[in-house]
């Protein structure tokens, strides 16, 4: 399986750009592209799927386990002729800053992947080797195999680089960007994403494309890239002694969709059959369902259409109270509460299940992985019991009276308690990944089972 790590020194080198351009530009020869994402962001693997056709996958070695990365690589690949996949912040920079652990470097060892380092090379020459001289030897086992040159001024410019990179370096410098506005994303923020799905930057980023395709050399590209290892046969993350014949409700639509593919098909693994609804569209909850699945997303974007959305929140609040097993997670987690407030200060009725309100801020309210600890009375992870996730977030809750905690999440500033239990609901802020705790799946699916069986 072909494929690519695109990394960069630190955040801002470029690295979104190359990759989104190297993808647009391998798809425009002819290329099935699959677009993966180091680390636990939904944002990024939006515009690979965009760019690609495909749906984007993220590799997280920290939140997963470091024994699935590469299974999971695997899983996504499938029918694809090429795998690009894009780094986090910097190559080495990850949990913590005295190992590699949920870095980029760790991806790119775990996966057996060669690397090619993005490098902003405004206003440098020779002293480009340097840096990258310094990434090759920072750690015997990433192997960085070649180099893309960002915001170079000039092709003259792109040569003297090339020139002092292959000489000191022994690797090659595949290709270059000039530095042009034209050619920079557009600052990437949850919001953006919309756009993104709606098609109105695909015009962007088949220039983009057309752009990287002027100045690659694509025999070196290509050779970098088969230089990588075979994968495994693609195979489940988890292989149930027994399945469970329920219905799990997911929702899913341009305000609800930040879902990482392994925690639906652990779901199917053991038996559920997933059904997909539109809030949105004014779909209320499937009949027959047996669970419901709330995933993250962008309820502020669309609070005043989901605010009319009457029999939608109807019919997910009755559930609900009457005990339907379900998750929210993040934007999930606003929608269930009773009241979204937006920047403007305006107020939208939301589905009324949790007491209190949400109020967007204009800066970020959270970010980071979590450890999530259990609670008793929680169906999914009860006490005693530890999953990972993370944050990422822009509004705050605000409780109305008391109300149980879901668990306990430590991060970087301490361990809290946190998240909503009501009914049957397990609802918050962190995004799990049942990677790394795949019981959650099967306990889910159990709750449901007992309760379409009891009625």
């Amino acid at each position: 399986m072909r494929r690519l790590v695109i990394a960069a020194p630190g955040s801002g080198a470029g690295k979104t750009t190359v990759t989104l351009g190297l993808m647009a530009a391998l798809r425009q020869r002819g290329l099935t592209v699959q677009g993966l994402k180091c680390g636990p962001d939904y944002i990024d693997p939006t515009y690979h799927t965009a760019v690609t056709g495909r749906p984007a996958r993220n590799l997280d070695s920290w939140m997963a386990g470091r024994a699935n990365v590469r299974q999971m690589l695997a899983n996504g690949c499938q029918g694809a002729d090429i795998a690009i996949i894009e780094g986090v912040m910097g190559l080495f920079d990850g949990k913590q800053p005295l190992s590699n652990e949920g870095s980029t470097a760790d991806i790119a060892v775990l996966t057996e992947s060669p690397v090619l380092l993005v490098i902003d090379a405004a206003g440098m020459a020779r002293s480009a080797a340097a840096i990258v001289r310094g990434f090759q030897t920072f750690h015997p086992d990433v192997r960085i195999a070649g180099v893309f040159a960002n915001r170079v001024g000039s092709e003259g410019h792109f040569r003297l680089i090339q020139a002092a990179i292959e000489q000191m370096c022994g690797i090659p410098t595949v290709g270059y960007l000039p530095k042009d506005e034209a050619l920079a994303l557009p600052e990437r923020h949850l919001g953006l994403v919309p756009s993104v799905e709606r098609g109105e930057l695909d015009d962007f980023f088949a220039a983009l494309g057309e752009k990287v395709a002027e100045t690659v050399d694509w025999e070196a590209l290509l050779r970098i890239a088969e230089s990588a290892p075979p994968l495994a046969a693609p195979a489940p993350l988890v292989q149930p002694s027994r399945t469970y014949p329920v219905r799990i409700a997911v929702a899913k639509d341009a305000a609800f969709h930040f879902y990482y593919p392994e925690n639906l098909e652990m779901l199917a693994a053991y038996g559920a059959e997933l059904v997909y609804f539109s809030p949105l569209a004014g779909e209320p909850l499937p009949e027959g369902a047996d669970g419901l699945y709330i995933g993250g997303g962008f309820p502020e974007e669309f609070a005043a259409e989901l605010a009319r959305q009457t029999a939608v929140k109807q019919s997910i609040r009755t559930a609900v109270e009457a005990g339907l097993p379900t998750l929210a997670e993040c934007g999930g987690f606003m929608f269930l509460t009773e009241q979204l407030v937006t920047t403007s200060g305006a107020a939208y009725d939301m589905v009324g299940v949790i007491p209190g309100r949400v109020v967007m801020q204009r800066t970020l309210a959270a970010l980071g992985y979590r450890e999530v600890y259990g609670r008793d009375g929680n169906f999914l992870l009860p006490k005693g019991e530890v999953a990972r996730g993370h944050e990422f977030h822009y509004s705050v809750y605000e409780p109305r009276g008391e109300m149980p905690f879901a668990y306990d999440t430590s991060g970087r500033k301490g361990t809290k308690p946190d998240g909503c239990l009501v009914h049957r609901l397990v609802a918050g802020y962190v995004h799990f990944h049942f990677a790394s705790a795949p019981a959650m799946a099967e306990r889910w699916l159990a709750a449901c089972e007992r309760v379409k069986r009891d009625g």
